[in-house]
């Protein structure tokens, strides 16, 4: 538990310092748009009141809380698995990269109404017209760590009853 902790916490920081970083202290607010290494890197103020790719955005406002309570479900839910089933630091580092992620944008739906996404990237003549954040790299890279990562302890047990191991 003590590395789910450690991982929820660092990419909880790394994406609320982030914001505060280039919406607040780098003025993206007021400026819109601000080209660090364009095309590849360009940071671009969005307000993300749905999900993924601004799916659902511009629904009722009941929707942001219907979104807050879910992921605040989603992350007691991996506390639970945490406890109960994963066995694996790296699965344990991915559950807490999908929890501090999701309580970043969490965070931000309390505060603002909205997600604040600023990181958009292009490359090879494809323009990318979305944005996302540091918490929405931790919610992918924890998801995709638990996919590959995860195990069933009852799995993992039968394993070693059966000597495969493997």
């Amino acid at each position: 538990m003590k590395l789910l902790t450690i991982s929820a916490a660092i990419w909880f920081a790394l994406d609320q310092i982030s914001k505060y970083i280039v919406v607040h202290a780098m003025g993206l607010i007021e400026r819109g748009v601000i080209e660090v290494a364009p095309p590849f890197l360009t940071f671009k103020m969005g307000w993300n009141t749905g999900i993924n790719f601004g799916l659902m955005s511009g629904g009722p406002d009941v929707m942001r809380w219907v979104l807050i309570v879910l992921a605040l479900g989603i992350c007691a839910w991996l506390v639970w698995w945490a406890r109960h089933g994963l066995t694996r630091p790296i699965a344990l580092l991915s559950a807490g990269a999908i929890i501090g992620g999701a309580l970043g944008n969490t965070i931000d739906r309390v505060i603002y109404g909205a997600v604040a996404d600023f990181l958009n990237m292009s490359c090879c003549g494809i323009n990318n017209p979305f944005a996302f954040n540091v918490a929405d790299i931790g919610i992918f890279a924890g998801a995709f760590g638990l996919l590959i990562f995860a195990n069933d302890s009852k799995m993992a047990k039968d394993e070693k009853i059966d000597g495969d191991g493997a």
